[in-house]
């Protein structure tokens, strides 16, 4: 958790009072360092069987408005972020011959709605590595799983900002008016009683951790799914078509898209 003895002090707290089994570690998955040290800890304590990445930010505007250090803030966080975290775990379930690795993608790591561009990037790069590291890793018996949420209740949303350019953001004219307007639409559904609950997600982390290593699937869309899980499944029989043409089907234990 990052900042886990300031800002985040009270969901620390309120994370402790729910199991003695809990134990919270503060770590900034944007930071070499916060991560080394953080597994370093972790590692002392024993191996690390399951990895969840779900830290992440999102920022919604006008795509041109965003600066790039805005978006390289985001890779960081939700891109890079998780590569760190799953680096540090990957030699001892190699050692181990088993593991499991969840990242939690999004729809928008399929789809690319408008005004979440920057948002949407990061997902789909998590995608494309999660997708290739998971036939790489098969071979030493450690599943590499997505979790596409749709939208859901989280307080994502409050982890954004401001497009930096505003004099960008005004030239769009009417549309630059249409972001917050989408946002306090989302907001207002998801406090509705129509909107999926989170439980759904951490729901769906826990179906994947019990099921057989080998038989995960590579994706697993959660919520509102708007046609996410048609796209999916659509795609599958291509990328096991290209697996066969690169005649590499048999070198990765013929492991599933």
């Amino acid at each position: 958790m990052r900042d886990a003895a300031g800002r985040n002090a009270g969901k620390k707290a309120a994370l402790e009072a729910h199991s003695k089994n809990v134990s919270i570690i503060d770590m900034d998955v944007a930071s070499d360092a916060s991560v080394a040290d953080g597994f370093a800890r972790i590692l002392a304590q024993g191996p690390v069987d399951v990895l969840i990445n779900n830290a992440g930010i999102m920022y919604l505007g006008i795509t041109e408005a965003f600066s790039v250090a805005q978006a390289k803030e985001q890779m960081e966080a939700n891109y890079y972020g998780a590569i760190r975290t799953m680096q540090a775990v990957l030699p001892g379930m190699r050692a181990a011959k088993s593991g499991l690795i969840i990242n939690t993608s999004s729809l928008v790591g399929q789809i690319s709605p408008p005004f979440f561009a920057t948002y949407s990037a990061t997902k789909h790069a998590l995608e494309g590595y999660s997708q290739g590291l998971r036939y790489e890793v098969s071979p030493f018996g450690i599943d590499v799983a997505i979790v596409e949420p749709g939208p859901f209740g989280t307080g994502l949303r409050a982890s954004g900002q401001t497009p930096a350019h505003g004099d960008v953001t005004a030239s769009y004219g009417e549309l630059a008016g249409v972001p917050a307007a989408m946002g306090a639409h989302f907001a207002a559904f998801l406090q509705s009683e129509e909107a999926p609950k989170p439980q759904l997600v951490v729901d769906a982390y826990v179906a994947l951790v019990d099921m057989p290593a080998g038989k995960r699937p590579t994706r697993t869309v959660v919520g509102i799914t708007w046609g996410v899980d048609e796209m999916n499944a659509a795609k599958q029989p291509i990328q096991d078509r290209v697996l066969k043409e690169m005649q590499l089907e048999g070198t990765l234990g013929g492991v599933s898209a």
